[in-house]
């Protein structure tokens, strides 16, 4: 990311909305931004393989994991406000488990890119299912979008929830069960 060219853009926004960027208050705001937005959205400069670095581990396992509460931050595409939530991420092991904080990362690569909810829950079941070669994937994700609640309709306690479930989590209902059912003891 050119910081330097993003600094200009953001000094030039500024002088668009009427402000005057050289005032005491803004005078710094486009380097800050320009850093901001390097870290919000450093997931274009990472990769799941990159994030997993071998953190796929052999194991006689074939129970299902799950992390509850993954903290999510992202930027809606569509008007590049943020919108946050929680995500519940389960799997049914096939003798492959991923190191548990890794889960988090994982989800972080996607979610800190220009996203819509629906291709994030998919791209974290994607890759998980990708990465342990489980016999399922369940993602569910609960999110506050600021581009509904600051703006348009204005609906400050609206969410969103979305889910992915493949493999085993699709064809079994009692696998999917088995997983909402454990996420909902999180009071999630």
């Amino acid at each position: 990311m050119n910081l330097e060219r993003v600094q200009q853009l953001v000094y030039e926004l500024l002088q668009e909305l009427g402000e005057d960027p050289e005032r005491e208050g803004l005078k710094r705001t486009p380097e800050r931004v320009a850093k901001a937005w390097e870290f919000l959205t450093r997931g274009y400069r990472s990769s799941p393989e990159a994030v997993l670095n071998q953190a796929v581990f052999r194991a006689p396992a074939s129970n299902m994991v799950i992390v509850r509460n993954i903290e999510i931050f992202s930027l809606c595409e569509h008007h590049l406000l943020p919108f946050y939530g929680k995500c519940h991420v389960g799997y049914v092991a096939r003798n492959k488990v991923l190191g548990v904080s890794k889960i988090a990362r994982l989800a972080d690569v996607f979610a800190r890119r220009l996203q819509i909810q629906e291709r994030l829950t998919e791209e974290i079941a994607g890759a998980i299912m990708e990465a342990t070669d489980a016999l399922g994937v369940g993602v569910v994700m609960e999110a506050k979008h600021l581009c509904m609640m600051m703006r348009g309709v204005e609906k400050q306690h609206s969410s969103m929830v979305t889910s992915s479930v493949l493999g085993s989590f699709r064809r079994d209902s009692k696998t999917r069960e088995e997983f909402l059912n454990l996420i909902a003891a999180s009071g999630a």
